[in-house]
């Protein structure tokens, strides 16, 4: 058996007269130059070489390609380019089949698009991603792509950029064969029985016909979802574009709009996006040191907070003790825990032999001594300083030394909660966002004496448990939702200025957040954040602006959605502005004589925009956040601001 090295990246070998083509690039065989390099110069060695009948195409570890190498975003190219490369493999005199032993992404599926058959493991996967960085597919994906599958399809695909397993991709005819075993081999059998046939060229296939109705109706669902986002607009144009005009035309178009995408903002805000996750809960202090081994964790409190962190906590594989506080609402916590489990079943998203060992893992108890075996605990009970401490007493009574005790507390201090209880060094903040098993931030909260183990426990078990890290340090309401009581302010401000609830909701929804500020505290209910001003009116500085409207809101009982009215009216459900709010207002600010100004849309956001960035320049002045990255993370997915936009901090640097 002939081995050769067609790059640093690329190796070869004959196995009957077919040249198998190993792409080796870890840690996700990203086409960089030297595989793009590698694959020509395999092409070549093919062409000049009668004895050799085809090629197969695979990759070691279990991604195939992993699409383009974006730390060459920004850079001259380096030749050759990826559509190059793509051509000519497409244009090969000899069968190219693609062996896809893992996932086929972005650039990937593409080299695998222009192969002359793909076969494929039952554990493969494909997808166009280039949307979630704010591209689209650069190498002949929107073109190629329809003429396998269909017009309808593909969009919706591409500019959603979705997964898609190797059953349905085979179903769909990106793929055109699931083999269980010896993928290399039935991959040599095929190149084999192909060389000197006429090849299927997925280029040369006949442009898909276009139903406009259908395909206008999917567009529109695709857009809206968009929310503005110019590379999913795009996509929907160029699939169009395979079906009216020539490949080489759309390939020509293609190309065009990728670098005009990539050279663009949002691009650039996604992809900043996309390498501050990867920085995201590295801390050099943690260097070398090891995290605590965590396979049970307990869980106080067993409401929709705990409850949702349980499930979490099942899907990771760990065992789990739910704690309450009388056995009736133990058992209403599994009640839930277990529900939501079982809805997973229904969906088709979980198989019934994993919701079974789930379930199995799981118990409750009323009885504090019952979490003894935890090595994690984690407290969801109600946010009030006193309950907690008391909490924290009692399982010190009952944990071992080495367990570790975490608060989610959303506002309240943990190194007070951590100063009650025997081994402060123990304790560190989990602060969850709602609903746990669904939401991906966790912001991990260093307090003053977390031992450094500890704290890596904490990243660690974020990791497991499919969550986004943010380091922070103690202050109230920590980064996010410090970031958002300036928000929340200066949009009362505003109001007391002159806007109206819709006006800045409007504007907001306009940038891209999913729904306008004033309209998800009518969602969330308004009476929660009331009770918690109340408490602590009597802290407040006299001297400092406070704006009152919300309390009058709650003090007419206009607790939002299920009251039907909140700061909009919902007389059939739906929102309406309500002259009755609009009233309230004028003469709130007749009270403090305010004249009232007009402001623009852009007016609006410029300043509650520069109310978060200027929060967040204070919370790293503080220390207490690590990184501008890490802020814009928790924004995006702790509190909805529009990731193509890049984060308050990105959003100033760039103002």
């Amino acid at each position: 058996m002939t081995r050769l090295s067609f790059s640093d990246t690329v190796k070869g070998e004959e196995r009957d007269g077919i040249l198998v083509v190993t792409i080796d690039n870890p840690p996700v065989n990203a086409t960089s130059a030297s595989v793009r390099a590698g694959l020509m110069a395999a092409l070549a060695h093919s062409s000049d070489r009668p004895h050799l009948a085809g090629l197969v195409l695979t990759s070691t570890g279990t991604t195939f390609i992993g699409g383009a190498d974006i730390r060459e975003f920004g850079l001259p190219p380096v030749e050759p380019i990826l559509p190059v490369v793509v051509e000519a493999i497409e244009a090969h005199d000899k069968p190219v089949v693609a062996a896809l032993g893992g996932a086929a992404l972005g650039g990937g599926l593409e080299v695998a698009l222009a192969c002359h058959a793909r076969l494929a493991l039952p554990s493969a996967v494909v997808a166009l991603p280039e949307v979630k960085l704010g591209l689209v597919p650069g190498a002949g994906g929107t073109q190629r792509l329809p003429r396998l599958i269909g017009a309808v399809e593909a969009m919706e695909m591409i500019a959603s950029g979705r997964m898609v397993k190797a059953g349905e991709a085979k179903y769909c005819g990106v793929i055109d064969e699931i083999v269980d075993e010896d993928l290399l081999g039935q991959a040599v059998a095929l190149a084999r029985t192909l060389a000197g046939q006429d090849l299927r060229r997925t280029g040369d296939l006949a442009p898909p016909a276009l139903n406009t109705s259908a395909f206008d109706e999917a567009a529109a669902k695709i857009l809206a979802k968009a929310r503005g986002q110019k590379a999913p607009a795009e996509a929907v144009r160029l699939v169009r574009l395979a079906c009216e005009i020539p490949f080489p035309d759309g390939l020509a178009a293609e190309r065009q709009a990728f670098l005009s995408l990539r050279d663009g903002p949002e691009s650039k805000a996604l992809r900043r996006v996309f390498f501050a996750e990867r920085e995201a809960g590295k801390m050099a202090a943690l260097a070398g040191i090891a995290p605590r081994p965590i396979e049970t964790i307990g869980i106080a409190g067993l409401g929709l907070m705990g409850s949702g962190i349980a499930v979490a906590a099942l899907g990771a594989g760990l065992t789990v003790i739910g704690l309450d506080q009388t056995p009736e609402a133990a058992a209403k916590g599994r009640e839930r825990i277990v529900g939501v489990i079982e809805k997973s079943v229904a969906s088709g998203r979980l198989s019934r032999a994993a919701a079974d060992a789930q379930v199995s893992r799981l118990s409750v108890t009323a009885t504090d001594a019952d979490l003894a075996p935890a090595d994690l605990v984690i407290e969801a009970v109600f946010d009030d300083l006193a309950v907690k401490i008391d909490l924290f007493r009692r399982l010190d009574a009952v944990l071992r030394p080495e367990a570790i005790l975490a608060t989610n507390t959303s506002y309240l201090d943990p190194d007070a909660i951590a100063a009650a209880t025997a081994i402060p060094e123990r304790v560190l903040g989990l602060h969850f966002f709602s609903p746990a098993h669904i939401m991906r931030l966790l912001e991990v909260v260093r307090c003053a004496r977390t031992a450094p183990d500890v704290l890596a426990t904490g990243l660690a078990l974020a990791k497991r448990l499919k969550k986004l890290a943010v380091v922070t340090g103690v202050t109230e309401g920590f980064i996010g939702n410090r970031i958002f009581s300036a928000y929340r302010r200066e949009a009362e401000f505003l109001i007391e200025d002159g806007a109206l609830p819709h006006e800045i909701d409007a504007a907001l929804e306009t940038f891209g957040f999913p729904m306008g500020l004033f309209a998800v505290y009518d969602m969330a209910g308004l009476e929660i954040a009331w009770a918690r001003r109340k408490r602590q009116a009597a802290m407040r500085d006299p001297a400092e602006r406070y704006v009152p409207i919300a309390d009058r809101l709650c003090e007419m009982g206009r607790f939002g959605q299920k009251a039907g009215r909140g700061w909009y009216a919902y007389p059939d459900g739906t929102r309406q502005i309500d002259p009755q709010v609009t009233a309230l207002i004028e003469a709130g600010r007749a009270e403090k004589g305010i004249t009232p100004q007009s402001f623009s849309s852009g007016e609006i956001l410029q300043r509650l925009l520069s109310a978060m960035a200027a929060e967040g320049r204070a919370l790293l002045a503080e220390g207490i956040a690590a990184r501008a990255s890490d802020i814009d993370l928790v924004m995006i997915n702790g509190y909805g601001f529009p990731a193509h936009k890049g984060g308050p901090m990105f959003w100033s640097a760039g103002a």
